[in-house]
């Protein structure tokens, strides 16, 4: 029997319609005509439900021991939240396009009102340039269309990687193409020098894993046993991921 689906809450702002819904113990953000952002398991709003927020999360364990994260674009906040009851962070900041999304993300997709935690209003484009620099940065800026033009701007997308600590990784939440490649491969292969990661998944992303410069390579064998420590607290085994992360393709 199909769950019914209740709407708990629709706004209109500027970009557009916003909705949050409920389907049995999910509740979701869509932007649009039932374009969806982000999905919540109600009973606990840090499981991450679905592989590219969990590829997303092996970006952050790439770090060992990072203490500042930088989310550009925040959703419904699952990956954020994540990230804070997970990783020993002390300063966090969102910058995000819309001020209804995070109200929406605290009232009902249960985002924490964290004492690390600083959202700001406003364009990643326009504000990248005056947040504090960080050991994580996470790029994740989607419309009701798509990718932000964000997603393949060359400089925005190297002032990101500048704007990392020595050590630090930038994790891109980036669409494939057909062939399987992210989204404008060929500017990211120059972009950044081949050298990064790829976590392709099966919700047709490609996860992108950059490290702040060209000396850092990816400790496989430290990733996989912090993402196993980890493992019980999540619920789930990062491991299949880990396995298929691959060179720039």
């Amino acid at each position: 029997m199909e769950k019914e689906e209740r709407l708990l809450a629709e706004v209109r702002d500027e970009f557009g319609l916003i909705r949050v819904l409920e389907v049995g113990d999910y509740r979701f953000l869509e932007f649009g005509e039932a374009v969806e952002q982000s999905c919540v398991f109600t009973a606990d709003p840090s499981w991450l439900e679905y592989d590219y927020t969990r590829a997303m999360l092996i970006g952050a364990l790439c770090h060992a021991a990072p203490e500042s994260a930088l989310f550009l674009g925040l959703g419904g906040g699952n990956l954020t939240q994540a990230c804070l009851a997970f990783l020993p962070l002390e300063d966090v900041e969102v910058i995000e396009l819309r001020p209804e999304v995070p109200r929406l993300a605290m009232e009902y997709l249960g985002l924490a009102d964290d004492p690390r935690l600083t959202i700001r209003i406003g364009d990643a484009l326009e504000l990248l340039s005056s947040a504090e620099s960080a050991d994580l940065i996470f790029v994740d800026l989607y419309t009701d269309t798509g990718p932000n033009v964000a997603h393949l701007a060359w400089n925005f997308l190297g002032d990101c990687q500048k704007r990392l600590n020595p050590g630090g990784w930038l994790v891109i939440n980036q669409w494939a193409s057909d062939d399987g490649k992210p989204l404008g491969a060929a500017l990211l292969r120059g972009l950044y020098h081949r050298h990064y990661w790829e976590c392709p998944v099966k919700e047709g992303n490609v996860i992108l894993l950059v490290p702040a410069d060209l000396d850092q390579s990816l400790d496989r064998d430290g990733l996989l046993a912090r993402a196993e420590a980890l493992a019980p607290q999540l619920g789930y085994s990062l491991r299949p991921l880990i396995e298929v992360l691959r060179p720039a393709s």
